[in-house]
């Protein structure tokens, strides 16, 4: 089974089975799902999250508890911009600054109350928040497909605001929690912990993480649309 095929079969077992939520539908997305809180409050249990100051997280809609109870708890949020398309492509939630935790931790309320900061602006990161389309627990990860995930974790990689020692973490229904082997890339992120609303995983996965960016994994016409692989790019 491939990567599209397993989301595919995925998004119709959330879909067929009623444990997706809005929005709708789950399929080419990263799916919202019963529980999700549940599954926040279980990453909120862990000494990984209690030591971390600085988060990284996706933007995405089941990961909205995980982003405001970040806010909540004095932690820096960072989210990407959409698609990296901007030369400053990460936003800075700093919670002393905000009001309104609730709609900052949005998407829409992100690009509102977000600043918007360069790499070179930005703090080591603690921990890394992922969504997941579906996931093992050998640490493998499947996404939607577009590879921004893994890409943003590669540009943090060159800046030296992640390393192998990165907290690597990601929040799923036990839908998402599959048994196939999954293909995986020089880029692709392996996760150290997954959260269901049932269960805590530690994985198996290898201490390493990728390196920096694969560029020979990367068109030349994905590069030139993304401003920090332009300038980033060895000549």
């Amino acid at each position: 089974m491939d990567k599209q095929q397993l989301r595919e079969r995925v998004w119709d077992e959330l879909e067929e089975s009623g444990e997706a939520r809005f929005p709708y539908p789950p399929h080419g997305r990263i799916p919202n799902f019963a529980g999700a809180k549940d599954a926040a409050a279980r990453l909120g249990e862990t000494d990984e999250w209690r030591d971390a100051n600085v988060i990284k997280s996706n933007p995405d809609a089941p990961q909205l508890p995980v982003r405001r109870t970040a806010l909540r708890r004095g932690k820096t949020v960072y989210m990407a911009v959409p698609r990296l398309r901007d030369e400053e492509c990460f936003l800075r939630l700093d919670p002393a600054a905000i009001d309104d935790v609730d709609r900052a931790a949005t998407i829409g309320g992100s690009s509102e109350a977000g600043v918007p900061v360069a790499p070179e602006e930005m703090v080591p990161v603690d921990l890394i928040v992922a969504g997941s389309v579906a996931v093992t627990e050998r640490g493998e990860r499947v996404g939607k497909g577009e590879g921004y995930s893994d890409l943003e974790f590669a540009v943090l990689r060159e800046f030296g605001l992640v390393d192998d020692g990165t907290t690597t973490v990601t929040t799923v229904h036990e839908i998402q929690v599959v048994d196939e082997a999954v293909p995986t890339s020089e880029h692709d992120v392996p996760m150290d912990l997954l959260f269901t609303p049932e269960r805590t995983v530690r994985t198996t996965a290898s201490g390493s993480k990728p390196a920096g960016i694969a560029w020979d994994e990367l068109s030349d016409e994905r590069i030139e649309e993304i401003p920090i692989l332009e300038r980033l790019r060895p000549r």
